[in-house]
C-alpha cells in the first residue's frame, strides 16, 4: 500500500535541476513576504465580484536614518558643486591692488639767536608758550567724528584713532626718542613702506625720503637725554576724502620736549633746556588700511631747534643744549609755536613768542596744510 500522501503509482520523478528541488535552497523569511509587492488576497476577498487575484501594496517607506543620510550626502555634493563652479567662474571681481607711494620728507633745524636757556625742566616749561599744553597723549585731541560719502562714522574715527597712535608711538615713546626702538612704529605703517622705513632706520639719507627723522623723532642718544617725562603737545587733526576709496588725514602738532646731556660736563651746568618739534603729517588711508589698523605716510615736514644751522638731521636730531650757541643763523624768524602753514626753508633762525601765544587754529575739514612735496628738500 502506498504510503500516506503518495499517489497510487509512486512519487512522482522530479527531473534533474527542475521542480521543487531548484528553490529548496531558498528562504521565505518574514521581511522577503512583506518586502513583495504583490500580495494574494484571502478566499472572503476573491469571492467578492471582479475581484483581482492580488492587489499591489504600496512601495515601503525609507527609514528616518537612510534618508537623512541621503539628504546629507547630496546637500554636500551640492556645495562642493558650488565651490568649484564659482571657483572656476570668478563671479566678483577682485579688488584693484594700491601700492603705497615713498614717503616724501623735510626737516628744518632751527638755529637759536643766542645762547640757549637753561634752567629746571618745571621752570623752563611755566615760561614757555607749551605752559598751558597738554601732556603726552592727552594733548592729542580727536576732532569731531562725521561720515563722509564714502566712509562711515566708525571707519573715519578708526583713522583718526590710527594716526593718534602713530603720533604717540614716533613723537613720545621714550624708547624711540632715544634711538632704543622702532618697532611700535614700524608695526602702524602700510607694509608697502615697511622696505623703506627700515632703510631710513638703518642707513639714513639726505634724499627727501630716507631721513630717520622724517618718520619718527629721534635724538642722538650719545648727546642729549630726556630731563624729565613732561612732553607738551598742541595741534590739530583733520580729514577728508581723496577719492571714494581713499580717507585722508592731516596732522599738525607741536612738541616740547625738556633734554639734559648725555653726560654731565663744566659747559652744561645750566641744567635742563628746552626743544620743540613741529611735525606736520600727511595720512592717506584706503579700506585694507582701516580694517588692519595701519597708515601710510605720504608727506612729512619737520620744524626742530634749537639746533646748528645747517646740520645733519636725518639719522637724529642734535640739539644745542643750555648754554650752547649756534654758529650760523637762517634767513629769517621761524616760530614753531606759530599757526599758519609753515614756511618750507633748508634752515630758519628760531624766534620764539610770549607764553601768551595764541591757540592753534584748527585745520579745517577739506582744507589741509600744503604738502611736504613743497620744500627745497622734497623729492618725488
Amino acid at each position: 500500500m502506498a504510503g500516506r500522501g503518495e499517489p497510487p503509482e509512486g512519487p512522482p520523478e522530479s527531473p534533474a535541476g527542475g521542480g521543487e528541488d531548484e528553490y529548496r535552497s531558498l528562504v521565505f523569511d518574514e521581511s522577503f513576504v512583506r518586502a513583495a509587492r504583490l500580495q494574494e488576497f484571502s478566499a472572503q476577498e476573491r469571492m467578492e465580484d471582479h475581484a483581482p487575484a492580488v492587489r499591489s501594496l504600496p512601495a515601503r517607506r525609507l527609514r528616518t536614518g537612510s534618508r537623512a543620510a541621503i539628504a546629507l550626502v547630496l546637500l554636500i555634493a551640492l556645495a562642493f558643486g558650488m565651490a568649484v563652479y564659482m571657483g572656476l567662474r570668478h563671479p566678483y571681481e577682485a579688488p584693484a591692488g594700491r601700492r603705497a607711494e615713498p614717503l616724501r620728507s623735510t626737516v628744518v633745524p632751527l638755529a637759536p639767536q643766542g645762547a640757549v636757556p637753561g634752567g629746571t625742566a618745571a621752570a623752563l616749561l611755566a615760561k614757555s608758550p607749551a605752559a598751558h599744553f597738554g601732556t603726552g597723549a592727552a594733548g592729542i585731541n580727536l576732532p569731531a567724528v562725521r561720515r563722509t560719502d564714502n566712509f562711515s562714522e566708525s571707519q573715519v574715527e578708526t583713522a583718526l584713532t590710527t594716526v593718534k597712535d602713530y603720533l604717540v608711538a614716533s613723537s613720545l615713546d621714550p624708547d624711540v626718542l632715544t634711538g632704543a626702538a622702532v618697532r611700535p612704529v614700524e608695526m602702524l605703517l602700510d607694509p608697502d613702506q615697511t622696505a623703506q622705513f627700515e632703510r631710513s632706520m638703518n642707513r639714513p639719507q639726505d634724499d627727501g625720503q630716507h631721513a630717520a627723522t622724517g618718520w619718527l623723532v629721534r635724538f642722538d642718544p650719545a648727546k642729549v637725554a630726556l630731563a624729565g617725562p613732561d612732553i607738551r603737545v598742541r595741534g590739530t587733526l583733520s580729514y577728508t576724502e581723496e577719492g571714494s576709496d581713499t580717507l585722508e588725514v592731516v596732522s599738525d602738532h607741536t612738541f616740547t620736549y625738556t633734554l639734559r646731556p648725555a653726560v654731565a660736563g663744566p659747559q652744561q651746568a645750566g641744567g635742563a633746556s628746552l626743544f620743540t618739534v613741529r611735525r606736520e603729517l600727511h595720512f592717506r588711508f584706503d579700506r585694507e588700511d582701516l580694517r588692519l589698523h595701519r597708515a601710510e605716510l605720504r608727506t612729512s615736514y619737520v620744524q626742530a631747534g634749537p639746533e646748528a644751522c645747517p646740520a645733519d638731521t636725518t639719522g637724529a636730531l642734535r640739539p644745542l643744549l643750555a648754554g650752547q650757541h649756534a654758529a650760523s643763523r637762517g634767513p629769517a624768524g621761524t616760530d614753531p609755536y606759530a599757526t599758519g602753514r609753515p614756511t618750507a626753508a633748508l634752515c630758519g633762525t628760531l624766534a620764539v613768542s610770549s607764553p601768551q601765544a595764541p591757540t592753534r587754529s584748527p585745520v579745517h575739514q577739506g582744507s589741509p596744510a600744503p604738502p611736504a612735496s613743497q620744500s627745497p628738500r622734497s623729492r618725488p
